[in-house]
């Protein structure tokens, strides 16, 4: 669910003909693990930084807190997670919980688009359409900035190194471990237990099946206009690439914070 809730709500507007997007995950998919109150209550987010700060985003936008929701939505994209680093973008293009600055609208959305999801790719070109020259050029220059912290070459390891991490605290070193698990959970009526297999599900913590899982879900959302038209289609190949030239990774770079933690808000540059 916290898939289709992003969307529906995150990008409701963009540009003049706004667009609402719905991830619908495939039937192969693994079922979505915040859907499950028993899996949070055991600690599930704790080794997915990604979605735990995207949820907190979430939080902190429907308790009115935009500052706040901005800087949780950019540390959940310093973890590769693409809807909120278009949830950033969408907030700097309508100034929302910061100043309004398009430019760097633009590179965010580039950057939530860097795997082809095409929803974002979509919305990345209604972006590029609406610019200046001006603000054209500064996009291209701030752009590489940008990458070099939250582009995937940069933020993958970080959520990988987060899933192993975690996953190792629980199993140790040995493999087949995880279907021998029982997870306690504390509960009004007594403990409950989740089985060790579907908490630690290949699919959510092995770095590649979960990257995987997410593809499986942001590739190929629902796009539809709110108003009358039909949604843009990205159909060639050379639309599909980036504008923005990634500068050098910068996977030790500091995690941006949240508004109550600094002065000013991150706007995602060094």
């Amino acid at each position: 669910m916290y898939c289709r809730l992003i969307l529906t709500a995150l990008l409701p507007f963009a540009l003049q003909a706004p667009l609402a997007l719905a991830a619908e995950p495939s039937p192969a998919s693994a079922p979505d693990p915040t859907d499950d109150q028993l899996m949070i209550t055991a600690g599930f987010l704790s080794g997915h930084p990604d979605l735990r700060f995207r949820l907190l985003g979430i939080e902190k936008r429907d308790a009115g807190k935009m500052e706040q929701a901005f800087g949780f939505f950019q540390r959940a994209g310093f973890y590769a997670d693409k809807p909120s680093q278009a949830m950033v973008a969408e907030m700097l293009w309508n100034g929302t919980g910061t100043p309004v600055d398009r430019a760097l609208a633009y590179a965010w959305m580039d950057l939530a688009a860097e795997r082809g999801y095409e929803g974002f790719l979509d919305l990345r070109e209604r972006y590029w359409s609406a610019l200046t020259p001006a603000e054209r050029e500064r996009a291209l220059q701030e752009g590489p900035a940008i990458y070099a912290r939250f582009g995937d070459a940069a933020a993958r390891p970080r959520i990988d190194t987060a899933l192993r991490r975690e996953r190792r605290q629980a199993t140790g070193s040995r493999t087949g471990m995880s279907g021998n698990l029982r997870i306690m959970v504390p509960g009004p009526a007594g403990p409950m237990v989740i089985d060790g297999s579907k908490f630690y599900d290949d699919r959510y913590w092995d770095p590649v099946q979960y990257q995987a899982w997410q593809d499986s879900v942001w590739a190929k959302p629902k796009v539809a206009r709110v108003d009358v038209g039909e949604a843009t289609q990205i159909k060639e190949e050379t639309e599909r690439r980036t504008r923005i030239d990634a500068g050098r990774p910068q996977v030790d770079a500091p995690e941006p914070k949240t508004a109550d933690e600094q002065p000013r808000l991150d706007s995602g540059k060094p």
